[in-house]
């Protein structure tokens, strides 16, 4: 970074302090110039006001009562600097003199013996001037006083921008030293203005990058794990270069089952963050699976036992759930054989599904030893939690779903 952000906010608030107090400078100069002006000016209407006065009184010009203006009955009275910048017809003038004579002209038309007649009031006002012996006689002090609140203007500058600043800049280092799947969390998130909204923003932003950074590791993973169980099942049927026996055409159409379920159970856990959580039935929804369990396999429906509410209402997504129990009653018959007795109740809010196992039946690797991990993070996908029990004479299963508020 060439130029941060705290450098150029105090360029910039330093830049306005300084011309702020050049612009008063000025101002001050301005007025205190214009004053001494109309003070003059002043001066000069009241002397010619007393002129007139006398004029008309006494009939003839007379002088002046002030030490400051002289009065001149005529334009060739009046000095040589003056008559060279100041014509006869002006009104009025201001002369500057390069020997240090500093004049103000003011015409006055008088009438004597009723014929009309043009007097000049001329006033030498240099002795008065206060502004420029002012900068003669203080200036220096006037100056370093300005020097000074000039400072101090640019240290609350300094100040300003390194207090308005610094949050931007703990939340630049903070985003800067983010790893990739740790913890996001910015100090100033409790903020309650832009910064902390703009906190709030960024942490839920990096949250939902990494989670799908997860989700997309964890399909690379499943798809390399989960897979390769069918396709080497699939790779054995076909090995043989003769035709499929019963026992390879159903190891076969295992594999495909396999690998259609699996696929379909990765896909849902990929799109897992777009599929909403949503009031649901679940009764409805186990009597679908049970039904569609019946249609798939030759299983006695007489081994099952349901004790189940009327209704049960629940937090979660209805694909997720559809999979989850499929996968649950599937990995229940894999289990337990085809003469196998199923068990589902729900108390205490908890679903139990139940599957007896034959005694003396070796434990078979499949379902539960791959596939647990998936339904694992089905039931974490909706906030649900998961439990798998097994034993030597039943494989129970405990899912606890988020119940409806």
């Amino acid at each position: 970074m060439a130029k941060s952000i705290r450098q150029r906010l105090f360029a910039a608030l330093a830049g306005f302090t300084v011309l702020l107090c050049l612009c008063y400078t000025g101002l001050a100069l301005v007025i205190a110039y214009v004053t001494e002006d109309m003070l003059v000016q002043r001066l000069l209407e009241r002397e010619a006001a007393a002129v007139s006065q006398r004029m008309r009184e006494h009939g003839e010009l007379t002088p002046s009562g002030s030490d400051l203006i002289t009065v001149y009955g005529a334009y060739l009275d009046l000095p040589q600097a003056v008559r060279q910048h100041v014509p006869p017809s002006a009104p009025r003038a201001e002369v500057f003199t390069t020997t240090g004579q500093h004049y103000h002209v003011l015409a006055l038309d008088l009438v004597a013996a009723g014929q009309p007649q043009r007097a000049y009031l001329l006033a030498d006002v240099a002795p008065v001037l206060v502004v420029s012996r002012l900068a003669r006689e203080v200036g220096g002090v006037v100056a370093g006083v300005a020097l000074a609140l000039v400072g101090l203007a640019l240290l609350l500058a300094y100040w300003l921008a390194r207090r308005l600043v610094l949050p931007l800049q703990r939340l630049a280092r903070e985003a800067r030293a983010l790893a990739p799947g740790s913890a996001v969390h910015f100090s100033e998130r409790d903020r309650p203005d832009e910064i902390g909204f703009l906190a709030r923003r960024l942490e839920s932003t990096f949250s939902e990058l990494q989670m799908a950074l997860q989700r997309e590791h964890a399909f690379a993973r499943d798809v390399s794990h989960e897979l390769r169980t069918p396709l080497t099942l699939m790779h054995l049927a076909l090995a043989d270069a003769h035709p499929l026996t019963a026992q390879g055409q159903a190891q076969l159409r295992q594999g495909v089952d396999e690998m259609r379920a699996t696929i379909e159970v990765l896909f849902a856990l990929a799109r897992a963050e777009q599929l909403p959580g949503e009031l649901v039935e679940l009764r409805g929804y186990l009597e679908q699976c049970l039904l569609r369990l019946l249609e798939d396999t030759p299983w006695d429906a007489s081994l099952l036992a349901l004790d189940l509410p009327e209704r049960l209402d629940v937090l979660g997504n209805g694909q997720l759930m559809m999979l989850l129990i499929n996968n649950c009653l599937a990995n229940a018959l894999f289990h337990g054989g085809p003469d196998c007795r199923i068990d589902i109740a729900f108390a205490q809010g908890q679903l139990n599904i139940v599957n007896t196992v034959q005694a003396g039946q070796p434990r078979r690797i499949h379902g539960f030893a791959h596939g647990q991990d998936l339904l694992l993070r089905l039931a974490q996908a909706m906030d649900w939690h998961i439990v798998f029990h097994p034993g030597a004479a039943q494989y129970r299963v405990v899912i606890v779903p988020v119940p409806a508020p």
